[in-house]
């Protein structure tokens, strides 16, 4: 017996722009209707691109099934990518689905007043047909809600309200309260786009095209085309076309476009640079070094794109309560319209009023949006600072804990080794200079490059026969004489460490510095002091950070000598000689005493910044610790830190204040509306007023600039 033929699965990946998709209802209803459609898998939403990705295997619900499911909720699937190659662009709030509706329906009840000037009776017909007009759409979407596993929506809400008042003869009023929920919802649509406008803006930064150096010539392509190796020409006042490296030139760089850095920043032959910054002044050579879908704008996006699909878990608990809160209202609504002329014989007509006022000052909207807004001018306004933070789980989380630990080389200090100290015992502290950096020429060694970094310029002679014995000295000869630089202990074994040179040194290496001494024969002619410095701004950054309440310590592998040297300098607490399973221990330590943050950039703090409550990586760290961490400085600053901590507490603190709107006004519409001082359109423009108000507060976050703007 043949078994019967099996139907192939057919898995297309979609992406979809969704019209109207502008709020955290629309959001959680469309993700409802998903969760029972067949074959619909990975499933996600972007409320600020107000896109949808998803994988469908269309042998269990074909693609036009799904658009027309969307379309059900209220909303116009269209296609982003995939077999049509469609883009979306932007429209403008009047040409949107929602601003016909609100011009429609306001245009209605102007006329309707107008009529009522002249005809009464005309009046009537004309609010009728408003309200006819604005409601139909709800119930669609009311219905559509309630097939999807939402019967509560505030679609629902409206519709039921508005054929309320209907029936009982207030048809103006019924009108008015279908206008100001259509345009309460056309805010919230413009809110969402006030913040996606801030991303949009960060896409636009990178050139369009680009200047390619093949053969000896130069040719303009398109810039999306460019691949890892290319040589790209940039002149004085064009943008950086791709992340890349200098290879000839010099120039300021204004990088605040990607980073948020307000002075234009010197960069020469070696130094990294970003796409989309713009280059003032010296022509560049530069070697692009990611291609264009994986360079820092494109990372940038991406990383808030995933962090407003991440919510707070005050969202989260909005979310919940919005759901037991809804049918709490139609219940009470549904009583208090009722009870009262059953049980007293009072009219049923201005009880059934106030059950309907309650249905519409009950509406959650504003309370919903309350923390989305507010999660997402944050996300955005620390992304244009130069702080990126994947989702509003870690958002949250920054404005309270208690300990940041540091790694200390390249996140506290600038992880290069700078000489210090220069003392001559003998000779010219310029020849000490000079004849060191002559024998330590070609080396590769942190410290070599230090000392021939501070004699760059100097004339440096010539030297032969150079020798290194390993962990004590480089050797060389120079006009017949024997020059070493090596360790203090090397000169002493040697005998020529006098007593004060000796005394010297070891007053340097308390301060956490390396010592090495610069030797001819057996005579000491001086030492040099090299460390690797604090940032400029550490001491700063960390009193900042004290100020919030926020204590810092510091972690750290290197010897507890030179950890406690900065952590002195500094103003904070310090271990030392830690590996990474010795960080992992400290921080689980630490967290005993409330939430912790770990700041690093290597490769070897990846673990502890897992490990961590938050883990915020440094600007220009390795994509390990990127990638691992909750948040990212794009800036070689530690003010960020303290910059992190200050955004999430502005936010905490704007949510706190949205909800107080949202929940303030219903409080106060509710009284007076039973107390019968106040109607419908009263009652819906609570919800509407207080979605304006939630809407404005949580835009002004938009308008942060951090602690050193």
């Amino acid at each position: 017996m043949t078994a019967p033929p099996t139907t192939p699965i057919r898995l297309t990946e979609l992406d979809y722009f969704v019209e109207g998709m502008d709020c955290p209802t629309c959001v959680r209803k469309i993700e409802g209707a998903l969760e029972r459609t067949p074959g619909a898998t990975n499933a996600k939403t972007n409320l600020t691109r107000q896109t949808l990705t998803l994988t469908l295997d269309e042998t269990q619900t074909p693609r036009a099934a799904l658009e027309k499911t969307l379309r059900s909720l209220g909303h116009e699937p269209r296609q982003l990518n995939g077999e049509t190659g469609q883009t979306h662009t932007p429209r403008a709030w009047h040409a949107t689905k929602q601003g016909r509706l609100v011009l429609t329906t306001g245009a209605l009840l102007t006329l309707a007043f107008l009529f009522g000037l002249v005809e009464p009776g005309l009046a009537v017909w004309g609010y009728a047909a408003a309200t006819v007009l604005g409601t139909w759409p709800l119930a669609k979407k009311g219905v559509a809600a309630a097939r999807a596993g939402d019967p509560f929506s505030i679609n629902t809400l409206v519709t039921l309200a508005a054929i309320g008042a209907l029936v009982i003869g207030e048809a103006a009023e019924a009108a008015v309260v279908v206008f100001f929920f259509a345009v309460g919802e056309l805010l919230e649509g413009i809110a969402v786009g006030r913040a996606r406008s801030g991303i949009q803006a960060l896409a636009a930064l990178a050139p369009k095209t680009a200047f390619v150096l093949k053969k000896g010539k130069v040719f303009e392509v398109p810039a999306d085309t460019l691949q890892p190796g290319t040589f790209v020409q940039v002149q004085p006042g064009g943008r950086v076309p791709a992340d890349g490296t200098i290879l000839e030139g010099q120039s300021s760089l204004d990088d605040s476009p990607v980073t948020g850095e307000s002075v234009p920043v010197f960069k020469t032959v070696g130094d990294t640079v970003y796409a989309g910054s713009i280059n003032t002044d010296g022509v560049l050579k530069i070697r692009v070094d990611t291609a264009a879908s994986d360079n820092t704008i494109a990372r940038i996006i991406h990383l808030v794109e995933q962090a407003e699909a991440s919510k707070a878990p005050v969202a989260r608990f909005i979310d919940r309560f919005s759901r037991v809160y809804t049918p709490i209202v139609v219940l009470i609504a549904t009583l208090t319209a009722v009870l009262p002329p059953l049980l007293t014989g009072a009219g049923w007509s201005d009880w059934l009023y106030k059950g309907v006022a309650l249905l519409l000052i009950g509406c959650p909207c504003a309370l919903v949006l309350s923390v989305p807004a507010a999660i997402t001018s944050g996300i955005s306004a620390g992304a244009r600072r130069g702080l990126l933070i994947k989702g509003g789980a870690a958002l949250e989380a920054i404005g309270s804990v208690k300990t940041i630990a540091f790694d200390k080389t390249g996140t506290l200090t600038a992880g290069t080794p700078k000489v210090t100290d220069v003392v001559p015992f003998g000779a010219p502290e310029s020849d000490v200079v000079r004849l060191s950096a002559a024998v330590e020429q070609g080396s590769s060694h942190p410290l070599a490059k230090a000392i021939l970094a501070h004699a760059q310029g100097a004339d440096l002679p010539a030297v032969q026969d150079a020798r290194a014995l390993p962990g004590k000295a480089v050797l060389a000869t120079l006009d017949g004489r024997e020059l070493a630089v090596g360790s203090p202990r090397y000169a002493q074994d040697r005998g020529a460490l006098s007593a004060e040179a000796e005394r010297t040194a070891q007053a340097l290496e308390q301060q956490g510095k390396t010592v090495v001494t610069l030797l001819d024969g057996t005579r000491v002619l001086g030492l040099i002091a090299i460390r690797d410095e604090p940032r400029p701004d550490a001491r700063e950054a960390i009193a900042a950070l004290k100020a919030l309440g926020v204590r810092p310590v510091m972690l750290t592998g290197d010897n507890a000598r030179t950890g406690q040297a900065i952590a002195q300098d500094l103003g904070l607490d310090v271990q030392a000689e830690l590996l990474p399973e010795d960080k992992l221990r400290v921080i689980a330590a630490l967290k005993g005493r409330g939430s912790v943050a770990m700041v690093g950039d290597g490769i070897n703090d990846a673990p502890a910044l897992a490990a961590s409550d938050v883990g915020i990586a440094m600007g220009g760290g390795t994509d390990v610790a990127l990638e691992t961490a909750d948040a990212a400085l794009l800036r070689h600053d530690v003010h960020g830190v303290s910059d992190l901590v200050q955004l999430s507490r502005a936010t905490m603190t704007n949510i706190k204040q949205n909800v107080i709107f949202a929940v303030g006004l219903k409080a106060v519409f509710l009284v007076t509306t039973l107390l019968g001082i106040t109607g419908l359109w009263p009652a819906i423009l609570s919800d509407t007023g207080a979605t304006a108000l939630v809407t404005a507060n949580a835009l002004r976050l938009l308008r942060w600039k951090g602690s050193r703007a």
